[in-house]
């Protein structure tokens, strides 16, 4: 105990020492006392980790030393040494910026500590050598975002945990003060897109999105950016969709990861930026394999597209239509006792109607139309009345099954108000209002068919070019029932095209629910609210991980 005693006296006394002195480097024997204490007792090591990252300056000579004995008591077996250390790292750099780029790299790896005492310091520390040089940090912090090479399985844990502590430091710590730190703002905004766009080989689908929410909300791509600024932003997500690559219809990380990033770059479409490499990759990559993707992907792509057609240009839309009208006839069956879905044909006739819009003269000879715009491409003196009879008896029944499920719906929604009022417990009652919900869902869909293929059952239609037709996934709500939507760590549930109980439509037959058998699959995915895909936190897999993360 004397000897723990006269160990804290002694760092007192060297400290004061060199507190005292005008010429500090003189005292270089004392400064060694103190690194040579933190060997001491467990006052003794707090007390040093103060010191030593105070004077370190004094003593070039010793700096690499006084750091490596920091080290040590930075994984000293007691909490309160650990974190005095943590918080005196930040002045090994202070007023040497050439040992920064080493600091931020400890307290990066040191983002995984356990204790939440030890993870605060490591916080504030960070954010302090950040305000010292936020480029020179910011620099080294994305380090631990890319991936590694040839790693063992303990380095790949250890990296991996390491890297998701330091984007959840980016996210909560780093991007909300932003205004703050990218300071000068031009330069520093390009800085930290470049760093962005440098780590973006390796991420998961709500990694990728943070990022581009991140570059999104900062002033270089804000609304008074210019268009190539846009476009940039468009082709970092053309990047990671991959849309250089061949598609390959089994790689179900493929398609999601296309629809995703479609669905993502929308608004961007909407504010002048092209999307032709998306539209040519989608025409003649995937449409031609339409028919092999899985359900689910079929609906997702579909609803996208249909979004996606207002801003097509009459170049896209010419090279796209006539895959648009193939599909289209497709799921415009020529007879009414086939199966029909009506969520994919409301999708393809509004992408139909927006990209005939553009380029009318198109649809002659795709549907036999006779629209006259005194380009050769009209082909007028063309026989195409086949192509038109078997367009308008497709729309023709079409109609006739919208308009007979309209009444299947409005009188299945009269027995669920029964029910509704007959049912006595809650349970009972959500099941129901979901289903009427879902149905209210439905007729919009079969309204909106009706409403669209209308204007099409002419020689010389007017195609609908704005957005007053209001697709009936716009504006879904969330159904209170079991969601279909992937949930982290579980898998995705089977398309409800395959009659899967999880139908709630199905599940309510026996409480007034509709009784037409295919009901389940003429409006599967119609109740996701909004487009799914890239909405809900669907991951795709890490490209050099080889898994998925969620």
């Amino acid at each position: 105990m004397a000897d723990a005693t006269d160990d804290i006296d002694k760092l007192y006394e060297f400290g004061e020492r060199l507190n005292d002195a005008k010429d500090k480097s003189e005292h270089r024997q004392d400064y060694e006392g103190i690194i040579a204490a933190a060997n001491g007792s467990v006052k003794a090591k707090q007390l040093a980790a103060q010191l030593i990252p105070k004077f370190v300056k004094f003593f070039p000579e010793l700096a690499e030393q006084a750091l490596d004995q920091h080290l040590n008591l930075i994984e000293d077996h007691e909490l309160g040494v650990r974190v005095q250390a943590i918080r005196g790292l930040p002045l090994f750099c202070k007023d040497t910026p050439e040992q920064l780029t080493k600091i931020v790299d400890i307290l990066g790896q040191l983002l995984i500590a356990g204790e939440n005492v030890e993870r605060d310091a490591v916080h504030k520390a960070l954010m302090t050598v950040l305000r010292q040089d936020v480029k020179t940090s910011l620099t080294a912090l994305f380090k631990h975002i890319g991936s590694i090479e040839d790693q063992s399985a303990e380095d790949f844990s250890t990296w991996d945990s390491i890297r998701k502590k330091v984007l959840l430091f980016l996210r909560d710590k780093v991007f909300p003060l932003k205004t703050e730190l990218l300071v000068p703002q031009e330069l520093m905004e390009r800085h930290i897109t470049t760093l962005v766009k440098q780590n973006l080989q390796d991420v998961t689908a709500a990694e990728f999105k943070m990022f581009m929410d991140f570059l999104k909300s900062l002033s270089l791509f804000g609304h008074k950016a210019p268009a190539e600024r846009i476009q940039e932003l468009v082709e970092i997500i053309e990047g990671q969709a991959d849309l250089d690559a061949q598609f390959n219809v089994s790689d179900a990380d493929h398609i999601e990861r296309f629809i995703s990033c479609l669905s993502m770059t929308f608004p961007f479409f909407k504010s002048g930026a092209s999307g032709s490499k998306f539209l040519n990759y989608l025409n003649k990559q995937i449409m031609p394999v339409f028919d092999k993707l899985p359900e689910q992907g079929k609906l997702d792509l579909l609803k996208n597209l249909a979004e996606c057609s207002l801003c097509a240009t009459t170049q896209d839309s010419r090279q796209l239509l006539p895959s648009v009208v193939q599909l289209l006839k497709k799921y415009m069956v020529r007879r009414k006792i086939e199966e029909i879905n009506y969520t994919c044909i409301e999708c393809l006739l509004y992408t139909f109607h927006h990209l005939a819009h553009k380029t009318p003269n198109a649809t002659n000879s795709l549907c036999g139309y006779k629209i006259v715009t005194g380009q050769p491409s009209d082909r007028l003196g063309e026989d195409f009345s086949e192509q038109y009879k078997d367009f308008t008896e497709r729309l023709s029944i079409v109609e006739d099954l919208a308009r007979a499920m309209i009444k299947k719906l409005t009188q299945g929604m009269a027995d669920q108000n029964k029910a509704l009022a007959a049912a006595k417990t809650e349970e009972e009652k959500d099941a129901i209002k979901t289903q009427k919900q879902n149905a209210t869902f439905a007729l919009r869909a079969c309204n909106n068919i009706l409403a669209m293929t209308q204007p099409l059952n002419t020689k010389t239609p007017k195609f609908i070019g704005d957005q007053k037709t209001n697709l009936s996934w716009k504006e879904a709500a969330k159904p209170s029932g079991p969601s279909t939507a992937t949930v982290a760590g579980q898998k995705r549930p089977a398309a409800t095209t395959n009659g899967s109980n999880n139908n709630p439509l199905k599940k309510g037959r026996g409480a007034g629910g509709m009784q037409h058998q295919l009901v389940n699959k003429a409006f599967s995915g119609i109740y996701d609210s909004g487009r799914s895909s890239g909405r809900g936190g669907r991951s795709w897999r890490g490209r050099g991980r080889g898994r998925s993360y969620h």
